[in-house]
C-alpha cells in the first residue's frame, strides 16, 4: 500500500469525538489581506483536524486558527488550513480542517 492510502486509513480509523455544536473561535486572513475572526459551531474533532459550521466560506488552503475556550486562562490554539468548504442547503458551510503537523 502507499503511504497515501495508509495514511487515509489511520485518519478514518482515528478517533472523533462530537463537540455538539461547542463554539470556538476562528481567525484567518482573507483575500484581501485583512484578519477576519468568528465564533463558530465546532461540528466534530479528531486527532487529524476538525469540522465547523459557518455562515462564511473559507477558501480552501486558507491557513486558519482554531481557540477552544478562548475566555479561560486554559484556553487552547491550533494551527491549521481549509480541507474543504462545501456550501448546504442551509446556505451555511461545512468546513474541514486539517491541522498543521510539526515536521
Amino acid at each position: 500500500m502507499s503511504e497515501s492510502i495508509n495514511h487515509e486509513i489511520e485518519r478514518r480509523r482515528s478517533f472523533r469525538l462530537d463537540m455538539e455544536k461547542e463554539l470556538v473561535d476562528i481567525a484567518w486572513e482573507n483575500p484581501q489581506g485583512q484578519t477576519m475572526t468568528k465564533k463558530v459551531a465546532c461540528l466534530d474533532f479528531s486527532r487529524g483536524g476538525l469540522r465547523i459550521d459557518s455562515d462564511l466560506a473559507i477558501d480552501v488552503d486558507t491557513p486558519i486558527s482554531v481557540t477552544f475556550k478562548a475566555q479561560s486562562v486554559h484556553n487552547q490554539t491550533l494551527k491549521g488550513k481549509v480541507l474543504r468548504c462545501e456550501q448546504q442547503k442551509t446556505g451555511w458551510f461545512d468546513i474541514a480542517l486539517i491541522f498543521e503537523t510539526e515536521a
